[in-house]
């Protein structure tokens, strides 16, 4: 690809940026390419290698509505996720339309040329009329800042960044967070190490997992195209009833969802010490909820200690932590799952607007798009998994595909028209965004009494779409003309 002017730019090769790719085939625009900072495709499930990573979504769900696929267990590993990534790829030839190592350090609109002009790895320039950022919400790691970390002389990485050159056996292991991660890599890792030392900043919610490894006699019914397509519908109204709870009925989340992780935590932890750290304070659903049934034995283990937020680490040395309570606890291996920037950190690099007006300072106060996706004064740029797009009760994939409808609308109507550009109108930006926040007080996540990723600095939750996924979709279907500029 010699080619440095492109009518697309894609950034990112995880499922946003497949989506936007393959829409692109199927509408027979073929001048784009893909960006893809990392020298492997593939996002999320490529990214992040850590022992236990698994999806929590049913399968049949969590992948692309056009393109079933064979699993052989409900909730995918890992490795068969990257299978599927993989089969993606190989199918639409998009290994051919994909530059790896190519870090995106910086983007401008030129107003004169109408076009983005993007640098990459700070040296290396391109120019695209339409540009998606599809890095995905989860892809910039947090890892706090601790006193003495740079004399600590141990292995330390975070989980998405996993070293697979260290073996863990028989070594005392520390890791900070007991999120979704963690949650995965605990019980993966436990029955594997000397001691365990988790250091939980506030304990999650937890139900069980039912998992179902497939027979093969169900595998061979689920090849059949209309059975996945019957089992992937059920498996979404089962999934979207839980909005209900979530933001309608107060009722439901404590004495349906409570209740059952409550019998959960009771049932598998009879310590009443750990139960107590255990015991969240705060509204089921305005964290993440985990659902694990192996999580809670795992910590249960006498290799495993869980401190809580009384006892978190104050500093480093070279070969162990100090806590809150003056212990010296030494550790061979530090991991960090502690999340990621969903927040505030959407997009990594600096964007630069017409009149050079700044992405970051339009988004001082807290991250906000129309539909998610579109900014007023950037034209031609949208933005997938964007603020407010983040859906905590089904498939992440059922709202990248409804967004991708809004984006290929938008482009398609700059082509049919002859028109150079389009941008989403100020007010309608302002009257999505209120609407957005108006809904989101009556949500959970809002008034549920914790502090999660969810919320920005600003307090206001910014990643979760408050309301049904279908909603969100029936927005994104028809592109309102009367919100849009057209510009030549």
């Amino acid at each position: 690809m010699s080619n440095d002017m492109y009518t697309l730019v894609i950034i990112g090769s995880g499922f946003g940026g497949q989506c936007a790719a393959i829409e692109c085939l199927k509408q027979k625009l073929d001048d784009f390419v893909i960006l893809e900072r990392r020298d492997f495709v593939g996002g999320t499930w490529a990214q992040n290698s850590y022992p236990g990573a698994a999806v929590d979504v049913q399968s049949p769900l969590y992948s692309l509505s056009f393109e079933p696929y064979d699993w052989s267990q409900m909730f995918a590993s890992r490795a068969e996720l990257q299978n599927y990534t993989q089969t993606i790829f190989e199918k639409y030839q998009l290994a051919d339309k994909t530059l790896t190592g190519k870090n995106v350090t910086k983007i401008q609109w030129l107003d004169d040329k109408k076009c983005w002009q993007i640098q990459i790895n700070h040296t290396e320039i391109i120019m695209s009329r339409f540009l998606i950022n599809a890095s995905g919400p989860l892809s910039t790691p947090v890892t706090p800042i601790i006193e003495g970390q740079n004399d600590f002389q141990g292995h330390a990485f975070h989980t998405n960044n996993w070293d697979h050159s260290v073996d863990l056996a028989d070594k005392n292991v520390a890791i900070i967070g007991s999120g979704a991660s963690a949650a995965q890599v605990i019980p993966a890792i436990v029955d594997k190490v000397k001691s365990l030392h988790i250091f939980q900043r506030s304990p999650h919610w937890v139900l069980p997992r039912h998992d179902i490894k497939f027979k093969p006699w169900q595998r061979a019914l689920l090849r059949k195209k209309w059975i996945y397509a019957i089992l992937r519908t059920l498996i979404y109204w089962t999934l979207e009833l839980r909005v209900i709870a979530f933001k309608y009925s107060p009722f439901l989340l404590k004495h349906i969802a409570a209740n059952k992780a409550q019998k959960h935590l009771d049932r598998q932890i009879t310590t009443q010490s750990l139960k107590q750290k255990l015991s969240p304070d705060y509204t089921i659903g305005c964290k993440r909820i985990i659902v694990s049934s192996t999580l809670y034995p795992a910590m249960a283990k006498p290799n495993a200690q869980v401190h809580d937020k009384s006892d978190a680490i104050i500093k480093l040395t070279s070969n162990s932590v100090v806590t809150q309570q003056g212990t010296q606890i030494p550790i061979d291996v530090l991991i960090y799952s502690t999340g990621f920037d969903a927040a505030d950190g959407i997009i990594s690099y600096p964007v630069l607007g017409k009149n050079g007006k700044l992405l970051a300072d339009v988004w001082a106060d807290y991250p906000r798009a129309y539909l998610g996706t579109s900014i007023p004064d950037f034209p031609n740029f949208f933005v997938v998994t964007g603020p407010n797009t983040g859906i905590g009760h089904t498939s992440a994939i059922f709202v990248i595909e409804s967004q991708i409808r809004y984006i290929n609308n938008c482009i398609q109507g700059v082509l049919k028209r002859g028109k150079q550009s389009i941008e989403v109108k100020p007010e309608a930006e302002e009257k999505y965004t209120q609407m957005i926040h108006q809904e989101m007080q009556k949500t959970v996540w809002y008034s549920g009494g914790c502090n999660s990723w969810y919320k920005s600095k600003s307090g206001k939750v910014v990643a979760m779409f408050p309301g049904f996924s279908f909603s969100y979709r029936r927005l994104c279907r028809r592109l309102k003309t009367a919100d849009h500029i057209y510009a030549d």
